[in-house]
């Protein structure tokens, strides 16, 4: 499993993955160091580094999952070597494995860059408009700690759309699921009901409801971990593409 995964990880390294996965902190980045630029008065720490998670968990986090996991599925279908892997030496599980394990390592990655550039974004803003400066505590651990829940409750959604991107050999079906997913996460964002839908639990983990939270966890995280290893499974026992 080292070897496939250590593999897996050199394929990202020549792929456009490393691109994504600062593209998205930096556009929070920006937009963060924007906002305070424009304003006039200070603002909490809470409210800045609340409204950057908020915009990474709301969508910029799910359009991100659908593109990681149709690139990372590209990288076989593409030059269609799927055969070539299928024929290696190793449990056929772990190639799939693998390649989920690394989506999941780059989702954590870029929560923590989400947060670092945010925090970034603002200090360096104080600086050049003293007046509009964030004030109050920075609560780093806090904050680290929703990120990760996020990412937890953001399983469920990587298995489907991983799964998804695995099992068609074009990138349009899981691009399209992905998108779909955001767009109706977006309009339900006020619906109780919108609470299930795997695309909305990771920004659940700031609702102000302790029930929104522990079923975004519970469902998303716990129903994420069995959802993936089905379609590990699956993946496995299939010929073919």
């Amino acid at each position: 499993m080292l070897t496939v995964l250590s593999v897996e990880v050199r394929k990202l390294n020549r792929s456009l993955a490393l691109v994504l996965a600062a593209t998205a902190p930096a556009l929070i980045a920006v937009f963060s160091f924007s906002m305070l630029l424009r304003s006039k008065t200070p603002s909490e720490w809470d409210m800045w580094i609340g409204s950057g998670m908020a915009i990474w968990a709301y969508f910029m986090m799910p359009l991100c999952v659908a593109a990681l996991t149709a690139l990372v599925a590209h990288m076989e279908h593409g030059p269609r070597s799927w055969d070539h892997l299928r024929a290696l030496p190793v449990p056929r599980w772990t190639l799939y494995a693998a390649k989920a394990v690394c989506v999941i390592a780059l989702v954590l990655i870029m929560s923590a860059a989400v947060l670092g550039a945010t925090i970034g974004a603002v200090a360096l803003g104080g600086l050049i408009k003293p007046e509009a400066a964030a004030m109050g505590a920075l609560d780093l651990t806090g904050y680290a700690w929703s990120m990760a829940r996020m990412a937890a409750a953001a399983l469920l959604m990587i298995a489907i759309q991983f799964w998804t991107a695995i099992r068609f050999a074009s990138f349009v079906p899981g691009l399209a699921l992905g998108i779909g997913g955001t767009f109706f996460a977006v309009v339900a964002a006020s619906a109780r009901q919108g609470v299930f839908m795997p695309w909305q639990m990771p920004v659940n983990i700031l609702a102000t409801e302790a029930w929104r939270v522990q079923t975004a966890l519970t469902l998303g995280g716990g129903l994420g971990l069995v959802v993936l290893a089905a379609a590990v499974l699956h993946l496995a026992r299939r010929e073919g593409r």
